[in-house]
Parts: structure tokens; sequence; C-alpha cells
């Protein structure tokens, strides 16, 4: 199953956390943060009102589904938040072939980082995104909206990284693009039979 990593904190979330993650950074202890995050700007949350952007009646409609038709994927969006701890949420096992979009990033096809994430394999068997590790680069996501609109993005890299090195900023921090990532898990197994590594897809729309 994906890691549970911590996205890039938002402005509501940085005004609260900036003293005590400073604190951890420069003491080099996590504090109770994951070590790897640090205090970047990010996108509101989705429907907030940004400079520049347009106001919550003009964004975007939430996604709905997402398909990879190159390796044969096609599923229904739920919603993830954050757990108590500030991970992600990933979906529930019983529910591994459900992908799901993390709504503190941006909606698909609005300017931002939105992602989707969803399970390689559960204790179930295979899931939503077992033949992710196929996508080749230049490969179509497509993304459906609540009202049906389809919104179209380019695969324009991937890579596989260690769980415990996961690339925070990189994924959920700020863009002027219309990015999309697709993340599952990837690699050998540890000792109590779990993924070692994340697989991360990075798109952009078309």
């Amino acid at each position: 199953m994906p890691s549970a990593h911590r996205p890039a904190l938002s402005r509501a979330r940085l005004a609260t956390l900036t003293l005590l993650t400073l604190v951890s950074v420069l003491t080099g202890c996590s504090a109770g943060l994951d070590p790897t995050v640090r205090v970047v700007p990010s996108a509101s949350a989705p429907g907030t009102p940004r400079s520049g952007q347009p106001a919550a009646s003009d964004a975007p409609a939430a996604p709905a589904e997402v398909a990879v038709p190159s390796v044969g994927i096609t599923s229904s969006l739920m919603e993830l938040g954050l757990n108590t701890d500030g991970t992600v949420e990933v979906p529930p096992a019983e529910k591994g072939m459900t992908a799901g979009w993390y709504t503190g990033g941006a909606v698909p096809g609005e300017i931002g980082a939105a992602v989707v994430i969803g399970h390689n394999d559960t204790r179930f068997g295979e899931a939503v995104f077992h033949d992710l590790k196929k996508i080749k680069e230049g490969a179509d996501i497509t993304v459906t909206d609540k009202t049906g609109k389809a919104l179209h993005f380019t695969v324009t890299a991937t890579e596989s990284v260690a769980k415990n090195a996961f690339p925070t900023e990189k994924v959920y921090g700020p863009t002027q693009e219309r990015a999309l990532r697709l993340i599952t898990c990837d690699g050998d197994f540890d000792a109590q039979g779990h993924p070692v590594d994340n697989l991360i897809v990075y798109a952009t729309a078309s």
C-alpha cells in the first residue's frame, strides 16, 4: 500500500506549525513531524479563493474517475484527507480497486499539484494501480469530473523512491503547472511484507 507520507503544509496549517517545525529543524529532532517534511508554501484547499485565481464558484468540479487506457486502469475516485497524525489517508484495503483523490491538494485541471493515490495490492489481492508500473512517458491519463467533463494529462516522468525518502515538496509543493501525480507502492518487500518504495507518476495537463 502507499506509504503514510505528509503533504506540503497548507497556508492554514503553516501559521500554526511554523514555530514547531523550525524548532524541529534546528534541533534535529522531528518533534512528532516527519523529518523529511519542511515548511513550504502550497496551494490552498480546493474552493479557497487565491490571488489571481477563480473564486470558489468558478473552481473546477471535483474529480469522479481516473483512467489510464494504456495500462487498462479505470477507477472511480473516493475523497482522501489527512489522518490524525498529519499523514495522507489511503483507500481502505477492502476498497483496493478504488483510487482516491487527496482533497488537500489541487483539483485536477486547476493550477497546482493534484494527487491521486491507489494500492498496488492488498491482502485481498491485486489492486487498482497494480499495473501502473507499466506506464510510459507520453501516456494519457484522463480524469473525469463530477459534471462529466474529461480532463487529459500527459505523463512527463516516473520515479521509484524509498518510502523513507519520499519527495514531499516535489509531489505536493507549489507549481504553476496544472499537474497530476499518481502514487502507489513499488519495489522489494521488507521483513513485514510491505513494499519499501513508492512509484510516483508525474503528468501535466494536455
